[in-house]
């Protein structure tokens, strides 16, 4: 792929995120990206990724649907600002609430496809729907409700 994870904009004091930090040696390094109207992102889980033989943990499941939902949101707030993501100032978004549905256990193996729809724009906030599928078939659904970062903590990180 040519363009830019969404990950990748993210400024250094906000690129640390054990699931979507590229700054982070030890985390997943997840990378979303615009397709039409949803976002995208695929993953492959390890073998230590394992609940019970054979199918994913549902910790990382969740560390998905929130690290990609955040990611989104930082995209959608881009889209709804008329503007690219390289632009200043960096606009990035932490999880308000996290709602998970696991339909069914998702296989060990596949590589896991975890796409997002935006379902609202408002101010500050974003609330983002998202579902994963293991070879086509969808085993979790999701919904993200981001906030925007505050200045506040955007001064204190660049303060250290």
């Amino acid at each position: 792929m040519t363009q830019k994870a969404f990950q990748e904009y993210y400024p250094e004091y906000f690129a640390h995120c054990y699931g979507c930090g590229t700054l982070n040696e030890f985390g997943h390094q997840i990378k979303s990206y615009w397709e039409g109207d949803e976002s995208v992102c695929h993953f492959q889980p390890k073998p230590f990724h394992t609940a019970i033989p054979g199918y994913v943990y549902g910790g990382l499941l969740a560390s998905l649907v929130d690290c990609h939902g955040t990611g989104t949101a930082a995209a959608a707030g881009y889209r709804a600002e008329n503007r690219g993501m390289d632009s200043e100032p960096p606009l990035r978004y932490l999880t308000a609430s996290l709602h998970v549905d696991y339909l069914k256990p998702t296989p060990l193996g596949p590589i896991l496809e975890v796409r997002a729809r935006v379902k609202e724009v408002k101010g500050r906030k974003v609330v983002i729907e998202e579902w994963i599928q293991a070879d086509g078939v969808i085993t979790v659904k999701g919904e993200v409700v981001a906030v925007q970062v505050p200045e506040a903590l955007v001064k204190e990180l660049l303060a250290k």
